[in-house]
């Protein structure tokens, strides 16, 4: 029988998506897999480790070439070499989750030996943070900078900033901003832009009831459609209605909208959707200035991050769409914030995978 193959994991747990990779210590990626969303905070504990399980199982039955999935916990007395001793196919040499919606050392301490005892990992070489900090692996390998400051702007936002962690440790977290989920925050993600279009629609017909000439655009009719709806009027009812009626639940309602905002805004050249697209890239831009140093300030401080001497690592779905972080950045680089290096990380689980290795490999 063949050795046990020796993987690194690294799962990247969004609120839309989960994403795991896992990589043999050369480096090379030998599976991954996509499953649902596993935000933890809109879990709960059982829901949140029952993705997490499936995840797993399934990369690993993809890595594995397994005709059946792969059980968790691994049990080792399915596989027993020539000689009798039970062998597993695969040890998990470290692994990584990047999670959204785990803000707390509390949340760390619940989730760390139950996914440990999961995916039969020692806990110290069991990583457990918040979802930034895969995006933040740049920082490793950029020799010009002293700090990386991570967007995730995908259904959600959050700000966070590293500096390099010492030795062969990874990045060390300095600050945070946002994070706080579709009712309390998400400032500049999907949800928000689907909330901002909807409130833009709703004050144009507030202006329109008080005799104000308005022009009717592309985003109205989109989101009228969408709702199916045939007045702006009635959009507070489909927004509002109970999740009990079988659509969507209300925070996707909202972040469902916002493809058809950036297509009205960069297809269609609907002014209202330019200016909803503006303002909630405005809006991440502040978040994104809260964790840096005023360009005018002389001194340091050992909670910020200089623009000049950082990288701006910017992850998720709305991240990776050009036109609408060049309107980000734009805002920064009004304000005096450039950063020395712009890293668009579409693969944070593979980031996170590949700074596993170069942490444990050997070790």
């Amino acid at each position: 029988m063949p050795s046990p193959l020796k993987l690194y994991l690294a799962i990247d747990c969004g609120g839309t998506k989960t994403a795991a990779v896992l990589c043999l210590s050369s480096g090379d990626t030998v599976a991954r897999a996509v499953t649902k969303g596993s935000n933890f905070t809109y879990l709960g504990l059982d829901v949140f480790l029952e993705s997490i399980q499936a995840t797993v199982s399934s990369v690993l039955t993809a890595a594995l070439q397994s005709p059946t999935p792969v059980a968790l916990p691994v049990d080792p007395t399915t596989h027993v070499d020539a000689a009798g001793a039970s062998t597993p196919p695969y040890t998990l040499q470290a692994a990584w989750l990047g999670v959204s919606g785990v803000d707390s050392s509390a949340t760390i301490s619940l989730l760390l030996p139950r996914v440990s005892t999961l995916l039969s990992v020692p806990i110290e070489r069991l990583i457990i943070s918040n979802d930034t900090h895969l995006l933040a692996a740049p920082l490793r390998l950029l020799l010009d900078v002293e700090t990386a400051v991570v967007v995730v702007a995908g259904t959600g936002s959050i700000v966070s900033s590293f500096r390099e962690g010492p030795g062969d440790a990874l990045p060390e977290a300095l600050a945070r901003v946002g994070g706080w989920g579709w009712i309390l925050g998400d400032e500049g993600g999907g949800f928000d832009v689907g909330r901002t279009a909807v409130r833009a629609l709703l004050a144009q017909e507030d202006s329109e009831t008080t005799g104000a000439a308005v022009t009717r655009g592309a985003l109205r009719e989109k989101v009228l459609k969408k709702f199916g709806v045939a007045e702006v009027v009635e959009l507070l009812a489909a927004v509002h209605a109970s999740d009990s009626t079988g659509s969507l639940p209300r925070e996707k309602r909202l972040s469902s909208l916002c493809p058809l905002v950036f297509e009205a805004a960069f297809e269609d050249g609907d002014p209202i959707a330019v200016q909803v697209l503006r303002d909630c890239a405005h809006k991440l831009a502040k978040q994104i200035s809260a964790v840096l140093l005023s360009p005018s300030a002389k001194e340091d401080h050992p909670r910020k991050a200089r623009a000049e001497s950082s990288v701006l690592c910017i992850g998720g779905s709305l991240g990776g769409i050009d036109r609408y972080r060049d309107l980000v950045l734009t805002t920064l680089m009004e304000e005096g914030h450039v950063f020395k290096h712009v890293e668009v990380v579409a693969d944070a689980a593979g980031v996170g995978a590949h700074a596993l290795v170069a942490t444990w490999r050997g070790k």
